[in-house]
C-alpha cells in the first residue's frame, strides 16, 4: 500500500497540475482541498522540490508550481522517492535489495520467483504511467 505521504504527494501534484495556469499555488490551498496537515504537506513539497519536480517562489504571488510537464513525472519515481522500494519483498527489490533472513536458498525460493513477477508487472505499469495519466482520468 502507498503511504499517506505518497498519497498526499500525488494529490498535491495533481492539484498543481490542474492549476498550472495560475503559475503558483499556496500550500494552504492544497492542504485545505485535501484535508492534509499544512506542516506535513510542506515537508512533502520540499522533497518534491529537491527532487526537481517542483519550483517555489517566495513573497507576494508566491507558492509552488510544477517545473516538469505532467507527462514527465513518472509515478514510479514519485513512489520510490517517498516510499522507497516498489517491490513487496527486499529480496526482489531492484534498488533496495536485501536477502530475506528467513530464506535458506533464494535461488530455489518459490515466493521469491512469484514476487519477482509481481514486481515486474507492477513496474511495467508504474513506469508507463505519469502524473498526466492521473490528470486525464479526472
Amino acid at each position: 500500500m502507498l503511504s499517506k505521504k505518497t498519497k498526499y504527494a500525488l494529490h498535491a501534484l495533481t492539484y498543481l497540475g490542474k492549476h498550472r495556469e495560475n503559475k503558483t499555488v499556496l500550500i494552504q490551498d492544497i492542504a485545505e482541498e485535501h484535508g492534509i496537515s499544512h506542516k506535513f504537506l510542506e515537508n512533502i513539497l520540499l522533497e518534491l522540490r529537491k527532487a526537481g519536480y517542483l519550483g517555489s517562489k517566495k513573497g507576494k504571488g508566491g507558492g509552488y508550481y510544477l517545473i516538469k510537464e505532467p507527462k514527465d513525472i513518472p509515478l514510479s519515481r514519485v513512489i520510490r522517492l517517498l516510499d522507497g522500494p516498489i517491490a513487496l519483498l527486499p529480496c526482489v527489490s531492484l534498488n533496495y535489495y536485501e536477502p530475506c533472513a528467513e530464506c535458506k536458498d533464494e535461488a530455489h525460493c518459490g515466493i521469491n520467483k512469484v514476487m519477482i513477477q509481481v514486481r515486474d508487472e507492477t513496474l511495467k505499469i508504474l513506469e508507463n504511467k505519469s502524473l498526466q495519466d492521473i490528470l486525464d482520468e479526472e
